[in-house]
């Protein structure tokens, strides 16, 4: 029986050594490309055919992705009116293992005509894409990882971790953020973890559990039952917070055996409590939950509240 393992082991390492080799490649073109590419006042067009367009695909997503506007177009569908998609200000980036592929070579003139720089990435430096180009990107690939040498693979890996190096450079340059990579993911986690507010998720209004500092405690339990965030705010009439009463006080209450008729809430409140601004970020608000194992906090400005939120906002925003 076929050991699939030693097969899958050798096309491991052959790529392996492909990517352990590609530094070396790395000459003064490479920062000719991000000055190129840094200088653009217009779009990234990344180009390719076949395997090498899947890789394009990807390389223009990344580059999006991290503050380098970018998009792919087919070479084919370049010849039949996407060219028009290619403009004076933009850059292309032209991906060809072998550097002659056609399709690629077909929109050369067309793209030179417009006094738009190409920056190929091929194997051969001698092809007539890379003679064509602004600047070439040497990949090296001498072997691929299929024993028949016909399907890319050693290439399009290559191609891929150069396209990520050529990003990953260009993000470091731009002083792109967290933050910045989170506007271009809003739906993501990441998104979501540095985009959202606290302001964006609490409950405000009548959905805010209070009662003053000489309610007794069954006020209190119907105020924590009510809105059902677990606890409830004890204020001033002006609504300056004093402390808060929880599920977790008011076991403590019954485990004392304390005569819960007699006394006002602010003997029994949390004082000082745990509480966070509106305009801090939700993930501060999940932080501070989880440090100090509670599940609600109080929103404040200048001390007085003006919002509950609760593990449960967090959690319905994927937050947590």
């Amino acid at each position: 029986m076929t050991d699939f393992r030693i097969l899958a082991r050798a096309v491991i390492e052959t790529e392996i050594t492909a990517l352990q080799q590609l530094p070396e490649h790395l000459d003064e073109q490479f920062n000719q490309a991000c000055t190129l590419i840094l200088e653009c006042r217009g779009r990234v067009i990344v180009t390719g055919m076949g395997k090498s367009g899947h890789i394009g695909n990807k390389i223009a997503a990344t580059l999006a992705s991290t503050g380098t506007p970018a998009f792919f177009v087919h070479p084919g569908e370049a010849s039949h009116g996407d060219l028009g998609m290619i403009l004076p200000g933009d850059i292309v980036i032209a991906l060809s293992n072998s550097g002659t592929s056609d399709e690629i070579l077909t929109i050369v003139p067309m793209i030179r005509r417009l006094q738009v720089p190409i920056i190929a990435i091929t194997s051969n430096p001698e092809s007539a894409l890379a003679q064509a180009a602004t600047c070439h990107l040497n990949i090296g690939i001498h072997k691929e990882a299929c024993p028949l040498g016909l399907a890319p693979t050693s290439s399009t890996t290559a191609t891929l971790v150069l396209g990520d190096a050529l990003a990953v450079a260009l993000l470091q340059v731009r002083g792109f953020t967290a933050n910045d990579f989170a506007r271009s993911h809003p739906a993501g986690r990441l998104g979501k973890r540095l985009l959202i507010h606290v302001r964006d998720l609490m409950q405000q209004g009548k959905a805010i559990p209070k009662v003053p500092p000489h309610a007794d405690l069954s006020s209190a339990i119907l105020a924590i039952t009510k809105q059902g965030l677990g606890l409830t705010t004890i204020v001033t009439p002006d609504d300056t917070l004093l402390g808060v009463f929880t599920d977790g006080d008011l076991r403590r209450t019954f485990a004392k055996g304390i005569d819960w008729f007699s006394k006002p809430i602010h003997t029994l409140m949390t004082t000082p409590c745990q509480t966070i601004g509106a305009d801090e970020l939700a993930v501060e608000a999940l932080n501070t939950m989880q440090q100090y194992s509670i599940t609600a906090l109080p929103v404040v400005d200048n001390q007085r509240v003006i919002g509950i939120i609760h593990m449960h906002d967090l959690l319905k925003a994927g937050i947590a």
